[in-house]
């Protein structure tokens, strides 16, 4: 059996828009010959579902799964290009599967999760429907000792899942809904990057109020912002969605915990969605007939 080298996968990915994974296993099914291989996958309508490939999947849903101990959970994001179909039973089927896959071998590789029946399914999916589906991305969080891991899914499209040290799986939910709603930028103060602070500083110093004041003047106004900079976009220390009155932090020290971190994905962040101009398109349908 001749050896299926990588720029061979990678051409024949260019010429067919297909997964990596399923372009190994036609080559290697074809001994290596690309053209048999670009045969074989027209012959099984593999290639029906590359043509529809190319297109943006910028719609889906997020799901998330948590043990029932709370000591781990898995989070998945899967596309569609429409959110029609993202609500489709046959959609909602597939993605539970992955999603089940992803919390049974607490793995976060994506192409491995895929590889073999799932890939399978996605493509039988992609026929029956007629939209690319993608499974972009999983995430799996595993507690501290003592701890809990508590998860959010608002309207299919904001998922969250929040780490605690003690506290328990209902109070990681809530603060979830938190972050979920707010988005803050962080878990704590401590935890944000230099040189977003960096950032901040420089558009401070660029601020109209800060010309011609002295040095040590506007260096102990740039600190003061910058603290409120970080109250402002740090979890830890945002007022709590459900009781302004108290920050994040206190909600869950009241439960004996203490926030550890986040994870929050939402439907297509991240992805550049194609403008359609439908105007200019029907202009060029008029000009062409």
């Amino acid at each position: 059996m001749a050896a299926i080298s990588a720029s061979l996968v990678k051409e024949l990915r260019e010429r067919t828009g297909l997964g990596m994974m399923e372009c190994k296993k036609a080559l290697t099914e074809a001994d290596g010959d690309i053209e048999r291989a670009i045969e074989d996958l027209r012959k099984n309508s593999g290639l029906k579902a590359a043509k529809k490939a190319g297109r943006i999947a910028a719609e889906g849903a997020i799901l998330t799964q948590v043990a029932e101990d709370g000591s781990y959970a898995a989070m998945l994001e899967v596309n569609s290009e429409t959110d029609f179909v993202s609500r489709d039973d046959n959609f909602r089927g597939f993605a539970t599967k992955v999603l089940a896959k992803v919390f049974e071998t607490k793995s976060e590789d994506v192409a491995a999760i895929m590889d073999g029946e799932l890939e399978d399914a996605r493509n039988q999916l992609v026929q029956k429907i007629g939209e690319n589906i993608s499974v972009r991305r999983a995430v799996v969080v595993d507690a501290p000792e003592g701890g809990v891991v508590g998860g959010y899914v608002h309207g299919d499209r904001i998922g969250v899942l929040t780490v605690l040290t003690g506290g328990n799986a209902e109070v990681a939910k809530d603060i979830s809904m938190h972050v979920a709603a707010i988005n803050p930028v962080v878990a704590r103060p401590d935890d944000m990057p230099q040189s977003q602070l960096d950032s901040e500083k420089a558009i401070i110093l660029a601020q109209p109020d800060m010309a011609g004041k002295p040095e040590q003047i506007a260096e102990k106004m740039v600190q003061g912002r910058l603290k409120k900079y970080l109250a402002e976009n740090s979890l830890t220390e945002q007022p709590f969605v459900k009781d302004p009155n108290q920050t994040v932090a206190e909600y869950a020290k009241t439960a004996g915990g203490e926030v550890v971190g986040f994870t929050r994905f939402e439907v297509g962040e991240g992805i550049e969605k194609e403008e359609v101009d439908f105007a200019k398109e029907v202009m060029e349908q008029a000009r062409r007939s």
